[in-house]
């Protein structure tokens, strides 16, 4: 009868714990995230580039600067560093569904109740209180919390080794364009002097005819006048030159005394870089910033499920081992060993509503993480159909460009041959080179702009990057 009332009543306390226990919300509503066949992603697949896509160019020293920015680059040591800190996320919280040992061990002075709490002759005196043991925790994560911990982590790592491939295209493709602006400077330049050598020779033509009375000093000065003007422009290219040095020399990782080793570009504009005419049905798996965002809400969900997991019984075996004693010389002694083993359970009754502020914390990182997620997509949707729309248009405005330029060169060239024959003044001379200078210019903008272009495409569809050598990662996401 003792027996079935003392069970009754241990089934009776048992009942109220867990009815008063804080019991987990209801999960909320979220957006889901974007899928390729939402976005009308349909063309047919596409492979990665070759892993040195650069030295299609065909320029030796742009396959230097970039293989140094890989040893180099800040950006990418940082990188390296976050996916570092990732890793060792990993292990912590592998470490916690492991047996945890410590061993402790304490010396006090302790002084003893006048009372019989304490037995004689310790009660009323001075004595040494002394124990040292090893203590054993281990979490039997009976709700999968700690494999949910284990799972966030490495889903975060994962993406953290995304984001590293990521930095390493984003910084071959910043050292190419740069590498490009570098071309358009120096051509420019080039531009400038050719101009200056042109209107040094119709200033001497000028000349001439005044002395033999064919043109006035209005025409003179007018011819004059021209010329600073092309040093000038000269000047200013060369300024955009040498920024241009200075950033490829910042990016490569170094300093100043790179500066003069970095010579005028020998590359080939019109490289084949493989680009696809329409947007490939792979895309949104061909970026490594969408896949690390996407891993970033598969670890916002485990950490979700890893709080609710926080809202049942934690049931844990600890074990002791060790001694105790009144006197530090009987310490190491077998009377003086302490022994205790059995499981422990914990749980949550009444916290003012942590865990389920906690809770709905992690249902909002899980809303954030998809919001992030679907304008990553959608913005690189955008940029690739842009690349696309601009490259298309980059190539009709190159031929009618070329065809501009061998007019305007024509008729620069007959406004020269006239106002040398006496057939024609200044004013025609002026205006065809004003047209030959600017086709020119615009020829060199276009050429360069169009490699931009290229190479920004190139990137905005995932580059060399491959998704396959990333599908069985090392990283695992499991219990050990």
């Amino acid at each position: 009868m003792t027996r079935t009332l003392s069970s009754a009543l241990s089934g009776a306390i048992l009942t109220m714990l867990l009815a008063g226990c804080v019991l987990p919300p209801k999960d909320s509503h979220r957006t889901a995230p974007l899928e390729a066949q939402q976005l009308g992603l349909t063309a047919a697949a596409m492979a990665p580039a070759d892993p040195q896509w650069w030295k299609a160019f065909h320029d030796a020293q742009l396959d230097q600067l970039i293989e140094q920015s890989f040893v180099a680059n800040p950006s990418l040591a940082q990188a390296q560093a976050q996916l570092q800190s990732a890793l060792s996320q990993v292990d912590v919280a592998r470490a916690g569904r492991l047996p945890q040992v410590n061993l402790s061990g304490s010396v006090q002075r302790e002084h003893g109740p006048e009372f019989y709490v304490i037995p004689p002759p310790l009660a009323g005196h001075d004595f040494w209180m002394s124990q040292i043991g090893a203590n054993l925790t281990w979490d039997l994560d009976f709700w999968g919390r700690q494999a949910d911990s284990i799972a966030a982590a490495g889903a975060l790592a994962q993406a953290a080794d995304l984001e590293r491939d990521n930095a390493r295209l984003l910084l071959s493709a910043s050292l190419a364009q740069a590498y490009v602006g570098l071309y358009r400077a120096d051509a420019l330049a080039e531009i400038a002097e050719r101009s200056e050598a042109q209107r040094q020779h119709i200033l001497d033509l000028t000349q001439q005819r005044v002395a033999a009375g064919l043109d006035t000093r209005l025409e003179l000065r007018e011819a004059e006048s021209v010329l600073p003007q092309a040093r000038v422009e000269r000047s200013q290219a060369q300024a955009q030159a040498d920024l241009a040095v200075h950033t490829l020399a910042m990016l490569a990782g170094r300093g100043v005394d790179a500066y003069a080793s970095i010579t005028r570009p020998q590359f080939d504009l019109d490289s084949a870089l493989p680009l696809p005419e329409e947007l490939p049905i792979n895309l949104l798996a061909r970026r490594p910033d969408v896949l690390a965002a996407r891993l970033r809400i598969e670890a916002a969900d485990e950490a979700r499920r890893s709080a609710r997991a926080a809202f049942y019984p934690d049931v844990s075996l600890n074990a002791l081992a060790g001694f105790g004693s009144f006197s530090i010389a009987d310490l190491i002694e077998l009377p003086a060993r302490n022994l205790a083993v059995g499981p422990a359970i914990s749980l949550p009754l009444f916290d003012a509503g942590r865990l389920r502020a906690e809770y709905r914390g992690r249902e909002a990182a899980i809303d954030a993480a998809v919001a992030t997620y679907n304008d990553t997509v959608l913005r690189a949707v955008r940029q690739c159909a842009d690349e696309l729309t601009g490259i298309d248009a980059l190539r009709h405005q190159r031929v009618d460009q070329q065809a501009t330029l061998a007019a305007a060169e024509d008729a620069y060239r007959i406004a020269e041959e006239r106002y040398r024959a006496g057939l024609a003044g200044y004013l025609s001379v002026l205006t065809a080179e004003t047209q030959v200078l600017s086709a020119r210019r615009e020829n060199v903008q276009i050429q360069s702009d169009l490699a931009l272009a290229r190479i920004d495409l190139l990137l905005e569809l995932g580059g060399s990057f491959d998704p396959n050598a990333h599908s069985n990662s090392s990283i695992a996401r499991n219990s050990p």
